[in-house]
C-alpha cells in the first residue's frame, strides 16, 4: 500500500527490521516545503543513529538502478561470466546513472519482475514496483528499504554482485551521463571514503549548464537494441510520467543521497527528499546537501 501524505517521525522500535533499537537520535529541522525521509545505520552495531520517517514511500529515481544491478548479478549466479557489454552497462548507470543503460537492462531482465524478485530476496517492506512498468524510476521505495538494499549488497550478496556495485559506486563521477552535477548530498558533506548512488527526477532531460568533468567521464551508452529502444524513450526516470501513483507524490521534484561512508563502509546513509515547486536542481542539491550536513552531525555520537 502506498504511503498516506501525513508525515510523522516513526517509533524506535521499527528499526527492529535492520537491527537492534536504539536511543532515539537528535532531531533535524528539516528545511520549510521539504518532505524528507531518512536513515542512519550503523553497521557494527545495526542500530540506527539517526531517522525520520523512514518508512515513508518515495519515487525511487535512479536510487531503482541498485535493484536492476542487484538482480542482474545474483540471478547470473557466481560462476557465470558476466558479457562484456552488460559489465560496461553496468558500470555506466552505477557509475554515472545511464539512463539508456538502466533502460536496457530493465527491459532485458522482466521491466517490473525485477522488484518482484528483489522484495522477497532482500526483504523489502516498502518497496512497491511501477503502476506502468515502462516508468522504472516511479518505482516507489522508502530510506529503510534502500538501508536495507546496501545492507544485503555489503553482507548477503554474492560476492561478485558486492565487489562489482561497490567498485562503481566508490567511483561515481562528478557529472551524470546526462550533464547533471550528482555530487551533492554526501560526497559534498564527507570526505574520505564514500560510495553513493544518487537520484533525481523532474528536473528536465539535461541542464541548462552541463556539468563539467573532463577527468572522470564516463561515456553513455547510445547503441540501444530490440525492446530497449521503446524503453529509453518512453521511460525516461527522471521526466515527469503522465499519471499519478496513487498515494505517491509524482509532482514534485524528488532529490535522493545515498551511499556508505567510512572504513569498510562503517555508515549507511540514506536521505530522501521531495522538494518545494518550482525549485531549481542547484537549489535542490544546496538544499539536500545542508540537509546531509545536518543529518550527518545528528548521528555523531555525543
Amino acid at each position: 500500500m502506498r504511503s498516506v501524505a501525513v508525515l510523522v517521525a516513526t517509533a524506535a522500535t521499527t528499526i527492529s527490521l535492520v537491527g537492534p533499537a536504539s536511543a532515539e537520535p537528535a532531531p533535524v529541522r528539516i528545511p520549510d516545503g521539504v518532505t524528507a525521509g531518512y536513515l542512519v545505520l550503523d553497521r557494527t552495531t545495526g542500530q540506527a543513529r539517526a531517522k525520520l520517517n523512514e518508512q515513508f514511500q518515495f519515487r525511487s529515481a535512479s536510487l531503482v538502478k541498485l535493484l536492476i544491478a542487484i538482480d542482474y548479478l545474483e540471478r547470473l549466479g557466481p560462476d557465470a561470466q558476466v558479457p562484456e557489454e552488460d559489465l560496461g552497462r553496468l558500470q555506466r548507470m552505477l557509475r554515472s546513472s545511464d539512463d539508456y543503460a538502466a533502460s536496457e537492462l530493465w527491459v532485458l531482465n522482466g521491466w517490473n519482475k525485477i522488484i518482484e524478485r528483489s522484495v522477497p530476496r532482500i526483504g523489502l517492506r516498502d518497496t512497491e514496483p511501477p503502476v506502468d512498468r515502462r516508468f522504472w524510476g516511479y518505482t516507489a521505495i522508502s530510506a529503510r528499504d534502500v538501508a536495507r538494499t546496501y545492507q544485503f549488497i555489503l553482507d548477503k550478496a554474492q560476492p561478485r554482485t558486492r565487489d562489482v556495485i561497490m567498485t562503481n559506486l566508490r567511483q561515481a563521477t562528478k557529472c551524470a551521463a546526462d550533464g547533471f552535477d550528482q555530487h551533492f548530498g554526501i560526497p559534498r558533506v564527507l570526505g574520505g571514503r564514500w560510495a553513493i548512488k544518487q537520484g533525481w527526477s523532474g528536473f528536465g532531460e539535461a541542464p541548462e549548464v552541463r556539468c563539467v568533468d573532463q577527468k572522470r567521464a564516463v561515456s553513455r551508452s547510445r547503441a540501444l537494441s530490440g525492446e530497449a529502444q521503446d524503453a529509453e524513450k518512453d521511460a525516461p526516470s527522471r521526466l515527469q510520467a503522465p499519471f499519478v501513483e496513487e498515494g505517491l507524490d509524482t509532482k514534485r521534484r524528488a532529490m535522493h543521497t545515498s551511499g556508505t561512508h567510512g572504513k569498510g563502509d562503517q555508515d549507511i546513509i540514506v536521505i530522501l527528499s521531495l522538494q518545494p515547486e518550482g525549485t531549481s536542481y542547484d537549489e535542490s542539491a544546496n538544499r539536500l546537501t545542508a540537509l546531509t550536513k545536518a543529518v550527518h552531525l545528528a548521528s555523531q555520537p555525543a
